[in-house]
């Protein structure tokens, strides 16, 4: 019998363990994956923070998330000790319903845990499919220690989708806040504020991921430090943003519009998920980009030759939007 050796490549690669087990320092991750770390992560800082909480993950696999439920089975080994449960939806929105009954625990006698997190995934005509209940649950509202993440993968370019989708109209259309990962560090980021902005607004949040981010991979930082997340001060509501028992139709909308958006927009502002990259003393051209557009605003101005000096010596200003 002969034993395989492994190529320098192989050899260099780090390993599953590695990729969800490392609790400080960098590791490397591909988009998905670092859907996969995500719950992980989410569940690392709620013990640290003393909360008891769970994970629920669903949806429904479909460009340029089609190998995340893949990624989600490999590593079901991590995810089940820290409570963490995938179950692949039948479909997009019968996944959503689901989600939405997690942030009901805690609210009723015999929970285990405190808060459940949701996790939804889908593509984008999974995102038009899931309307009504988009709608209805970001209406409902969240658990305070449990919070809803909408995974919404969009592929502008008809890579392999029948339609060239873009998924912004149906969320805002739900009323939900929409974070924008521009790289994959940016990709768990953007995941732990959702989470937490989920938590704290009681709106559904969704992460916009188009395919040139998702389907990219590189090194990112996972250290416990970088995810404090800022709760700026919330004017009294009565009764609170998050899911209630009991509920009037006539009272949601309202709250959604009146107070759980402009929570939305101070966390924003707190965590500073909008910040100039470029900034000019006498600025006269100012360029506004969010998630793959900024990537590729840089990569446009290094080809011209523009460098952060010569930007700001030719008044170029550049905001990037979370």
């Amino acid at each position: 019998m002969t034993q395989a050796t492994l190529t320098p490549e192989q050899e260099a690669a780090p390993s599953l363990d590695d990729r969800y087990t490392k609790t400080a320092g960098t590791v490397f991750l591909s988009g998905n994956q670092a859907l996969v770390r995500l719950p992980i992560q989410q569940r690392l800082l709620d013990q640290a923070a003393g909360l008891n909480t769970g994970g629920y993950v669903s949806g429904y696999r479909g460009s340029p998330l089609g190998r995340y439920d893949m990624e989600l089975w490999a590593a079901a080994r991590y995810l089940e000790p820290l409570n963490v449960r995938f179950q692949s939806g039948v479909n997009e929105d019968m996944a959503a319903t689901a989600i939405w009954g997690t942030q009901n625990v805690g609210l009723l006698p015999g929970a285990r845990v405190e808060g459940v997190f949701g996790i939804w995934y889908g593509k984008g005509p999974g995102v038009d499919r899931c309307g009504d209940v988009f709608k209805h649950a970001n209406l409902a509202g969240t658990s305070p220690k449990g919070g809803v993440l909408v995974l919404a993968g969009d592929d502008h370019g008809a890579k392999s989708s029948t339609t060239a989708h873009q998924s912004e109209p149906a969320l805002m259309a739900a009323g939900m806040p929409i974070l924008a990962p521009s790289s994959v560090q940016e990709i768990l980021d953007f995941g732990i504020h959702g989470i937490a902005m989920s938590r704290f607004t009681g709106c559904w949040v969704s992460l916009k991921l188009v395919t040139d981010v998702v389907e990219s991979a590189s090194t990112i930082d996972v250290d416990p430090g970088r995810f404090k997340t800022v709760l700026p001060p919330a004017p009294p509501i009565p009764g609170g943003v998050s899911l209630r028992i009991a509920d009037r139709p006539q009272l949601q909308e309202p709250r959604l519009i009146a107070a759980k958006l402009p929570l939305a927009v101070a966390y924003a502002r707190a965590n500073g998920l909008n910040r100039i990259t470029h900034d000019a003393p006498d600025a006269r051209v100012g360029i506004v980009t969010a998630g793959k557009a900024f990537a590729d605003t840089l990569q446009a101005l290094i080809e011209l030759g523009l460098t952060p000096e010569r930007c700001a010596a030719a008044g170029i200003r550049i905001l990037k939007l979370g």
